[in-house]
């Protein structure tokens, strides 16, 4: 299994960038439920926290795209660094204008302009892709990893976040995020070696890729996928509260994330068949049915019990996650052009922040409505609708990768003289 890894990284330089770009998207699992907590604490109300951090997942679904678009453009190291920089000025405008009272008003402005964070994810990324393109076993290997460096954010970030807020003071977790930030993006920058030439049709393209069917289907699904995310992670927080815990919720959300990184370094090492929109459909359909014992659990168990058997559930339901993640990258690097592969994960990554966005709302009315409890009925509503999203487009995905080809045959694609199906 550590062989396949050992051979992706004996590329001069993928260390160091694939190292930067864990660093600059611990902010991502930071921010939100960052912002969540702290709100929850001096505001006292998780109907307006999840508001805020809503705004900030919308504002990066409109903008990120964007920035994306400007890398594929302009190339990484010349849009990335003042993106960063925007966002830290919104990140320290957020964190006054909470310690000072000022108006909620003011919260939504600077959680609107941390929407510009840039997507360092879909940067590693295009780096992996442009170095592994013409080899897939090796790209699906380094697509794999990069989604076990996403979980392993999601377990450190969350757990640094609220127990910071919670322990030290309230704005503690969002302030490290800022910090986190700027560091990442500074190391990921000065690797520059490793980052991919623009495109030569990328100056000239005229078309967002939103445009594509297939790319359609995956956003809307990981709208529904992310208002899972989203939703989760705020009624989860609300039930340890309620439970008497609050900062073991951290913990809880980290057992979800270590299900997910164990399913993508078992997957990263597997030969994997099949098509990859395929795989795509079934990790929907389990990530959605795994929701059903989390409610269930929520709902029969209460106290500590309740709070050992809700992590337990979330444990089991992150086993789909990685996989479903890495089959859709794999989607996207097949169904957009070479030039525009940044911008067309990005995409994805918005479909996610937009169900979060939708999700954290959702679970925070609920919440307050009607108990944490019950706030788990989101997820498993948000899980449904991504597996009928899934059904009605899998024939675009079919459709979009080309009928007839088995893993490893050519196949024509946009932009590429050749492509392998991963």
């Amino acid at each position: 299994m550590l062989s396949s890894y050992r051979r992706i990284f004996a590329s001069p330089g993928t260390l160091a960038f694939s190292s930067a770009g864990f660093v600059s998207r611990l902010p991502i699992s930071m921010t939100g439920i960052g912002i969540v907590t702290m709100l929850s604490q001096l505001r006292g109300s998780y109907g307006v926290a999840g508001l805020v951090s809503a705004t900030l997942a919308v504002s990066a679904a409109v903008l990120g795209p964007q920035v994306s678009r400007l890398v594929d453009r302009h190339g990484q190291r010349r849009i990335v660094l003042p993106a960063m920089a925007l966002t830290i000025v919104a990140v320290v405008g957020l964190l006054l204008c909470a310690r000072l009272k000022a108006p909620d008003w003011t919260l939504f402005v600077f959680a609107a302009g941390m929407g510009v964070m840039p997507s360092t994810g879909a940067m590693v990324r295009a780096r992996w892709a442009h170095l592994y393109r013409d080899d897939a076993p090796g790209l699906h290997t380094a697509y794999s990893f990069e989604a076990v460096v996403d979980e392993v954010c999601f377990i450190v970030g969350p757990i640094l976040s609220i127990g910071l807020a919670t322990s030290v003071f309230p704005e503690a977790g969002v302030l490290l995020a800022g910090v986190f930030l700027a560091v990442g993006v500074l190391l990921f920058a000065g690797q520059r070696s490793t980052e991919p030439p623009v495109h030569p049709a990328a100056r000239h393209q005229g078309r967002s890729v939103i445009l594509n069917p297939g790319l359609q289907v995956l956003i809307l699904t990981f709208v529904a996928t992310g208002a899972i995310f989203g939703s989760v992670e705020v009624v989860t927080v609300a039930f340890a509260e309620a439970q008497g815990h609050k900062a073991i919720s951290s913990v809880i959300l980290a057992l979800w994330a270590l299900g997910s990184c164990l399913a993508g370094v078992v997957y990263g090492a597997l030969k994997v068949t099949g098509s990859p929109a395929t795989r795509f459909f079934l990790g929907v359909v389990f990530m959605a049915v795994s929701m059903v014992p989390l409610l269930l659990v929520a709902h029969a168990v209460r106290g500590v019990g309740g709070l050992v058997a809700v992590g337990g559930a979330l444990l089991i339901a992150g086993i789909a996650i990685s996989p479903t993640l890495i089959s859709a990258m794999a989607l996207v690097e097949r169904l957009v052009p070479a030039a525009q592969l940044t911008e067309g994960m990005t995409w994805t990554t918005t479909g996610l922040a937009l169900g979060v966005a939708v999700g954290s709302s959702a679970g925070g009315w609920v919440v307050d409505a009607s108990g944490a409890a019950a706030g788990y009925w989101v997820p498993l509503a948000a899980g449904g609708l991504g597996v009928v999203a899934a059904l009605a487009g899998l024939g675009r995905l079919h459709a979009g990768l080309g009928s007839g080809h088995l893993p490893g045959e050519a196949a024509e694609g946009p932009d590429r003289t050749v492509d392998v199906e991963r």
